[in-house]
């Protein structure tokens, strides 16, 4: 049996894991999903000072508050950055982190950094604008405007998304990461779904500093072509990778 922590990308809460969680406890194991703070039933805790520091501390808590042993550490998108923090300051406590379609980034940089040039200025125009300057509005999730990342979602799951997803703290994207030196060897896995197993390794042999870090010895990969949100379009399959990804197969 292994005991999984699953935590959830911007916007959403311990609720997106409901199917995963149903199918690692189905094969034996432990999910216990992770609601960061200011997010889904916590969005009353929501401030400016939330921040990148706030949620690498739940995701610590959430570890610790399980009882002793290792865990499992599961990231989804834009988890990766709380997870890897938590990751790093009590590695003695994680068995293996996975990567949902995302991966750890480099000491000193931010979430943030990883968009491109466009998809940051206009990701800064919403914090601005109707995020009040700290908080990054809730995507329309709009499948004709983002049909890469949606695929596999229908018009139910979608109006789910929209409903029940909350403003995630800017912070948390913005705040950069520091990071131990050396970085700990804990074995790692990176599930990909909208980026192809191929393309990572041509970016990680080109000198990519961030796709150099989701490479190495410690590193296994597992490929499930779907959109960025497969708790939702493949509840089952993520279900079986991260039990696989756990077994060290």
């Amino acid at each position: 049996m292994a005991r999984f922590v699953l935590v959830p990308g911007f916007w959403l809460g311990a609720w997106a894991w409901a199917e995963v969680a149903a199918g690692l406890e189905a094969a034996g194991h432990e999910a216990r999903p992770v609601t960061l703070t200011g997010l889904a039933e916590r969005a009353a805790e929501l401030t400016p000072e939330v921040g990148l520091d706030t949620h690498v501390d739940d995701v610590v808590r959430a570890v610790e508050d399980g009882g002793p042993g290792e865990v499992v550490l599961v990231a989804h998108s834009g988890a990766n950055m709380a997870v890897t923090g938590a990751a790093d300051r009590i590695p003695e406590r994680v068995a293996r982190v996975v990567y949902v379609d995302s991966g750890p980034m480099p000491p000193g940089m931010a979430g943030i950094d990883f968009h491109a040039p466009d998809d940051r200025a206009e990701l800064e125009k919403g914090v601005a604008g109707a995020g009040e300057g700290w908080k990054i509005p809730v995507p329309a999730f709009d499948p004709d405007a983002d049909p890469v990342n949606l695929a596999g979602l229908g018009a139910q799951r979608l109006a789910e998304m929209r409903r029940r997803g909350t403003p995630q703290p800017f912070a948390a994207a913005s705040q950069p990461l520091a990071r131990p030196e050396p970085l700990p060897s804990t074995p790692r896995t990176l599930v990909l779904c909208t980026i192809p197993l191929a393309a990572v390794r041509q970016m990680a042999d080109s000198g990519n500093p961030v796709f150099a870090m989701m490479s190495g010895p410690e590193w296994t990969y597992r490929e499930l072509p779907t959109g960025h949100w497969p708790m939702f379009s493949e509840p089952r399959a993520l279900a079986a990778l991260l039990a696989e990804s756990a077994a060290g197969e």
